[in-house]
């Protein structure tokens, strides 16, 4: 393949580097603009979960806004309201929950 776009550019008597920096400038683009993005979505994500601690106020994936009570390994128990409560994956919530934002 990037033999063919070698001497597509060459048959123009041009440079031949001038047809190989177009698909790595794609390539640049594409990382900069949708992977690496994406990686630092995760990594902030990754940190949430591992600093959840009892008493924050979070939201689940589901919507669901409720007070941590209780964090077990994988599960954590949420209390969503009076003498309610429900168990959840870490990996469920995804942020803090902040009244007003």
């Amino acid at each position: 393949m990037m033999l063919f776009i070698l001497l597509q550019a060459s048959q123009g008597g041009g440079n031949p580097w001038i047809g190989f920096l177009f698909p790595v400038l794609i390539i640049f683009v594409f990382w900069f603009f949708l992977v690496r993005p994406q990686v630092k979505r995760q990594r902030e994500q990754q940190k949430f979960i591992e600093n959840l601690r009892e008493g924050m106020e979070v939201v689940t994936s589901a919507g669901i806004i409720g007070k941590v009570t209780k964090i077990d390994g994988n599960v954590v128990r949420l209390l969503i309201d009076e003498r309610t409560f429900i168990r959840v994956l870490k990996q469920t919530i995804t942020g803090e929950f902040k009244p007003g934002s």
